[in-house]
């Protein structure tokens, strides 16, 4: 954390000046001292500096003019006001001026240094969002963290293959960018690119949907159509969560992927197809396939390269980045200046689990974008969840039931009752969702809902 962070310390006792040297140069900070803030002001004009301590009482100029010359011409500076005599107006005045932190003499190793890392963990949340304004090209994802790094790294090299690829992750981790990074990156850019929801395809209709059907072949089908594998020859074949595929549907991929041959429906024609299976989940199919549930000959036909997409809450400062992403497509979608996000917002912001991952941070966003006027975003405007509250009597009696009915209704209100929105988020199908609405609205009927009386839901 400390490193390449510059501190002057502004004190005219140099047995304090000696106390902070001696404390923050081990921890990893760059220490220069001054004794008069006259020096500091010549100081500042020489040297980047990121960090200002200043002592709040000094002959001539006081700290409190110190810190008014930083916020006037150094608005990027942190300052930390230390002093001898505290006094509650002495900080509401030093913070009012700008200070981001106070801290009354004497003081504790540890509470120095927690005080810096504090401002040091705001300086570097804030040159992660000025960075963010021309993320990197990474295959049109935006990422900087190790974690993606690896995932880039895995894109590249599938990319330069012809293998099939196995993308796993959790819900909302952006496994379809994945899949098509490595699609548009490679020798087949120029064919198709078909997605392809195994979910939503009933047994009934899999061999139409996969390969497609001839004139007259079955009630309904008055005209011949091309199934996702013709249309996707010579390219790539996207299979969305193809851990929920049912037996029929993985049977039917597993003889195309070995064969590279199939008939349409109602047709003794055998066509020979070139496809790349690029497949997602966010299951354990290996897990999956120890208990019988998918086909282990399928899973190591697909599962050639695998590329794991990390969730949200893994890949550290990218939050940041996304963050500032975010606001400026959704401004410029609203035409309007991006708003800024308060520290305290953004600190709530960076250290939330996100269990929806980047489609719930978008979602999130995108309504602070839309609802919130001001200039600035608050932390009064995030969602509840996200807020710091003290733990209401009785709340740490409330059953597992009211705990998800309550998630559930803050994932609604986040996405604006958008059921497919939020049922994504919370990681189930939309049928699931729908029969949990149901029984919460039962219990309001019944007068037992843990949303309090009246309170009535649309399914």
């Amino acid at each position: 954390m400390a490193r390449n962070i510059r501190i002057l310390a502004v004190d005219d006792s140099k047995s304090t000046l000696e106390v902070l040297k001696r404390n923050l140069q081990p921890a990893g900070y760059e220490v220069f001292t001054c004794g008069r803030v006259d020096e500091a002001v010549a100081l500042l004009e020489d040297l980047v500096i990121d960090l200002v301590i200043t002592d709040y009482r000094m002959p001539a100029a006081s700290g409190l003019d110190l810190i008014k010359h930083v916020r006037a011409n150094l608005p990027d500076v942190e300052i930390m006001m230390i002093t001898g005599y505290p006094s509650i107006p002495g900080a509401v005045e030093a913070i009012k001026d700008g200070a981001g932190e106070y801290l009354a003499k004497p003081f504790t190793n540890e509470e120095l240094l927690s005080s810096v890392g504090r401002i040091v963990e705001r300086l570097q949340r804030r040159r992660v969002l000025a960075s963010a304004d021309t993320p990197p090209d990474n295959f049109g994802i935006i990422g900087t963290s190790p974690e993606m790094e690896q995932v880039f790294q895995r894109i590249g090299k599938a990319a330069a293959s012809d293998a099939n690829v196995l993308i796993s992750g959790e819900s909302g981790t952006g496994k379809e960018l994945v899949a098509r990074a490595v699609h548009y990156n490679s020798d087949r850019r120029t064919a198709s690119f078909v997605p392809v929801n195994c979910t939503a395809i009933p047994d009934s209709l899999v061999e139409s949907e996969l390969f497609g059907h001839v004139k007259g072949a079955f009630t309904g089908a008055k005209e011949s159509r091309a199934g996702f594998f013709e249309v996707a020859n010579g390219g790539s074949i996207f299979l969305d969560e193809i851990g929920d595929a049912s037996p029929t549907m993985q049977a039917k991929l597993l003889r195309v992927l070995q064969s590279k041959e199939f008939c349409k429906v109602g047709s003794s024609i055998v066509k020979t197809v070139d496809v790349r299976i690029l497949a997602a989940t966010h299951k354990d199919l290996r897990r999956m396939v120890q208990e019988g549930t998918f086909r282990e000959d399928l899973f190591y036909r697909i599962n050639v390269i695998d590329i794991h997409v990390p969730p949200l809450s893994q890949r550290g400062d990218d939050v940041l980045v996304l963050i500032n992403h975010f606001l400026a497509e959704f401004s410029r979608t609203m035409h309007r200046t991006p708003p800024t996000i308060s520290d305290e917002a953004l600190k709530a912001l960076r250290r939330n689990d996100w269990p929806g991952n980047i489609r719930e941070l978008e979602n999130l966003i995108q309504r602070l974008v839309v609802i919130v006027d001001r200039d600035t975003i608050e932390v009064t405007d995030l969602p509840e969840t996200m807020r710091f509250s003290l733990p209401r009597e009785g709340s740490v009696k409330r059953s597992l039931e009211e705990v998800e009915f309550e998630h559930i209704r803050n994932v609604l209100a986040m996405t604006g009752d958008n059921k497919t929105q939020a049922a994504d988020i919370l990681g189930i199908n939309r049928k699931t969702l729908r029969e949990k609405l149901k029984r919460m609205e039962e219990g309001t009927r019944r007068g037992n809902s843990p949303w309090g009386p009246g309170v009535l839901l649309k399914c």
